[in-house]
């Protein structure tokens, strides 16, 4: 175990004793709902966005919490702060609010602290990510609608896998049942030609807060964004492209199925982007993602004579 601290229930638990029941019906039926944040220099953000999306999909669900978005709010910062004592060793947390329909028709709510994934996604800064389309296709809105951030991520699990089969460093971007570009796993894209930035609309994907919080940057900047929908051609014959989500929050695309995709990665609108989130935050995102991305030396061993 990592040392850190969950909320569960009501009480604050050593992640060890944070267990959920058998009969939990997200466990059984993924049936149950999570937001996700990270935080900067310690404080998280957007906390009040965040929440107010996991309100819909609990209202979506009909999932009743038996806690208030105020109260989830006031014990997610609570939970930041019982953890304080490894931000030095971690940099930075995720915090997730988890809520899930149990066996008795209540819910079991979590709060839950963890690492963030530097290691994964430092590397990409300098030099961007690959992209794949799988097999798996985006959740149709017939079906499960994608604007709903539920526990079932098994088509995202799938992408993951298939993507992973093909290039190992790669992050799978989805496609809707129409052929459009829909989202990146657990994120979201956006394109660069001629000076214009586009992103798909959000009829068939997760609307992303820090999407949302770089289409606030691009406006900031002066720079033209709209929504549109996109195919894999206006990804291959791009200027430049990136992605966006919690974690990572901008990161470059170098290659789309093994083909770049413009001239350098990152391009100059993602450079420019990348330091405009980084004076929104406070912070060089890169520069901590290297820091707390790279590898651990390996102690040499002792042996006793």
């Amino acid at each position: 175990m990592t040392g850190f601290t969950y909320w569960f229930n009501g009480e604050f638990l050593p992640e060890e004793q944070a267990v959920i029941p058998v009969n939990d019906r997200g466990f059984r039926l993924g049936d149950g709902v999570f937001d996700t944040e990270r935080t900067f220099n310690g404080e998280i953000f957007r906390l009040a966005e965040h929440l107010e999306r996991l309100e819909r999909s609990l209202r979506y669900t009909r999932i009743d919490p038996g806690v208030s978005m105020d109260d989830l709010a006031r014990l997610s910062r609570e939970a930041v702060e019982r953890n304080r004592h490894l931000l030095e060793r971690h940099g930075d947390f995720w915090v997730t609010q988890n809520i899930s329909r149990n066996g008795s028709g209540g819910a079991n709510v979590a709060i839950i602290v963890e690492p963030l994934p530097f290691t994964r996604f430092a590397p990409f800064y300098d030099k961007g990510i690959s992209l794949v389309v799988p097999p798996v296709r985006a959740s149709a809105n017939q079906g499960l609608d994608p604007k709903l951030k539920s526990i079932s991520r098994l088509n995202m699990v799938l992408a993951d896998l298939e993507g992973k089969a093909i290039d190992g460093d790669s992050l799978s971007v989805l496609v809707d049942e129409l052929g459009n570009l829909a989202e990146v796993l657990y994120g979201n894209l956006f394109v660069v030609r001629g000076g214009k930035i586009r992103t798909p609309g959000s009829r068939a994907i997760l609307e992303g807060v820090s999407r949302m919080t770089t289409l606030e940057l691009i406006a900031d900047e002066g720079l033209p964004a709209s929504e549109a929908d996109l195919q894999p051609y206006d990804l291959y014959t791009a200027d430049e492209a990136f992605v966006t989500t919690t974690s990572y929050c901008i990161l470059p695309v170098a290659s789309l199925n093994g083909r770049e995709i413009g001239r350098e990665a990152p391009g100059p609108v993602t450079a420019r982007l990348t330091e405009a989130w980084n004076d929104r935050v406070g912070l060089d995102i890169a520069g901590q993602m290297r820091r707390f991305g790279a590898p651990k030396p390996v102690e040499a061993l002792t042996l006793a004579t």
